[in-house]
C-alpha cells in the first residue's frame, strides 16, 4: 500500500569527529522515503528551491517514490549545519536557513488525498493539521513527529492535529516535554488522552520503546563498531517503522514489532556513513540479512 509523507527536502553540512561533508542531500521527507520505499511505494510532499538539481533527483530514481508532489520554486532550498562532538546523540546547530521552505504550504495533488498511510514530518503543527484535511478520505495510519520547539511555543496547534493521529514518535525529551512526565509509561498514558494510541519513543543508541494498548515492547539499538553521522537517523526509523507497516498491511502486536526492528536497522545502516550516502545503496537482502541478525540477537526460545 502506498505512503504519504509530507516533510522537508534539504541541503545539509554536517560535521561529525569522522569527518565533514558539504551541501549533501538531507531532510525529513528524504530520508524517510528513501527508507520507507524498501517496503512500499512512497509519495513525497516538500519543496525544493532551484539548487536541486538532477544529481539530487537521481537519489531517488531507483526507488518506487513519486515525487509529483515534490514543489519546485525559484531560490535556494532548506539549508542546514550542525556538528557532532563525540556524544553523536545531541546535534548543535551552526546554521538554519528556511528559504523556500519559510513559506512551505504543502498542497497535496489528487492522486495523493486517498493514501491508506500517512506520515506528517516535523513541520508546524497548523500544516500538519492542514494536510489531514486535506486528504479525501481518513488513513489507515497517521503518524506524526514533532519537535521541543513545537511543543513549547505551539500547544495547541499541536493539541489539534495530536487528535488526528494514531501513532506518535518522538525521542525521550519530546515525550517528557509534551506530557510532563519523566516517567515514559505515565506519558504513554498521557499521549493517549491527547489522541494516539501508539507512542514509539526513540532513544538513539538505547534502542526503541513501543508502546501500545495492548502491549508494550522493547529493541535495542543494532549494535555497531563504527558510526559517523546520526543525522536523520530518526526519519530513516519512522521510515522504515511506516514502510514495514505499509508493506504488510497488517497492525497486530506482531506486525508493530517487526516494524520497530526494520526501522531499527535501517537507521542502523543510515549512521554508518555521512548522510543519505549509505541509505542509498541498502539492497533488500542486505536488509533482510541484518534483520534475520537482529532478531536473532534477541530471540529466547526458552524461559
Amino acid at each position: 500500500m502506498s505512503l504519504l509523507v509530507v516533510g522537508s527536502v534539504a541541503f545539509d553540512d554536517l560535521e561529525t569527529p569522522f569527518g565533514r561533508r558539504d551541501d549533501v542531500l538531507g531532510g525529513s521527507a528524504t530520508y524517510f522515503s528513501l527508507s520507507a520505499s524498501l517496503f512500499a511505494p512512497v509519495r513525497v510532499v516538500a519543496v525544493v528551491g532551484d539548487d536541486f538539481g538532477p544529481e539530487q533527483f537521481r537519489v531517488f530514481a531507483d526507488r518506487p517514490i513519486d515525487l509529483l508532489g515534490l514543489e519546485r520554486r525559484p531560490g535556494r532550498s532548506f539549508h542546514w549545519k550542525g556538528a557532532y562532538g563525540y556524544d553523536l546523540n545531541e546535534a548543535q546547530t551552526l546554521d538554519t536557513q528556511l528559504n523556500v521552505f519559510a513559506d512551505f504550504h504543502p498542497r497535496l495533488p489528487e492522486g495523493y488525498r486517498t493514501s491508506p498511510y500517512l506520515f506528517l514530518g516535523n513541520i508546524h503543527p497548523s500544516l500538519q493539521l492542514d494536510v489531514v484535511k486535506q486528504m479525501a478520505q481518513r488513513p489507515a495510519i497517521v503518524a506524526l513527529d514533532t519537535m521541543n520547539y513545537w511543543i513549547r511555543d505551539y500547544r495547541e496547534e499541536l493539541a489539534r492535529v495530536l487528535r488526528e493521529v494514531d501513532v506518535l514518535l518522538v525521542n525521550e525529551a519530546e515525550a517528557r516535554a509534551l506530557t510532563r512526565e519523566h516517567n515514559l509509561l505515565k506519558a504513554y498514558r498521557k499521549v493517549q488522552e491527547c489522541g494516539p494510541r501508539i507512542l514509539v519513543v526513540k532513544r538513539g543508541e538505547y534502542g526503541v520503546m513501543l508502546f501500545t494498548p495492548e502491549a508494550i515492547f522493547s529493541a535495542p539499538a543494532f549494535p555497531l563498531e563504527d558510526v559517523f553521522d546520526p543525522t536523520g537517523a530518526g526519519d530513516t526509523f519512522a521510515g522504515g517503522f511506516l514502510g514495514s507497516l505499509a508493506g504488510s498491511g497488517k497492525t497486530d502486536i506482531p506486525s508493530l514489532k517487526r516494524a520497530v526492528l526494520a526501522g531499527s536497522v535501517l537507521a542502523s545502516f543510515t549512521v554508518q556513513q555521512f548522510g543519505t550516502e549509505c541509505l542509498q545503496t541498502v539492497s533488500p537482502q542486505e536488509l533482510s540479512g541484518r534483520l534475520q541478525r537482529f532478531s536473532d540477537m534477541m530471540r529466547i526460545d526458552e524461559l
